[in-house]
């Protein structure tokens, strides 16, 4: 599982170019970009581990209606 920032003070981002080259990289056969930038959350063990970003300023975490659960 892979998540980028989105592009902040903290952040660079990557282009979706960048993220293809980086999955090859890994040798990732088949990837799916579920969204970019500040609404990419990752959450794992009860806390949030990546820097969330609703407006490229301000950290935390942006309501979206859509989530990827693993179990």
């Amino acid at each position: 599982m892979v998540v980028v920032d989105g592009r902040s003070s903290a952040s660079q981002g990557v282009s979706l170019y960048q993220l293809a080259e980086f999955m090859q990289t890994l040798q990732v056969q088949t990837a799916y970009n579920l969204d970019g930038g500040g609404s990419a959350t990752l959450y794992f063990n009860g806390q949030v581990i990546n820097n969330p970003t609703s407006d490229g300023r301000v950290f935390k975490e942006r309501k979206v209606s859509d989530i990827l659960y693993v179990g």
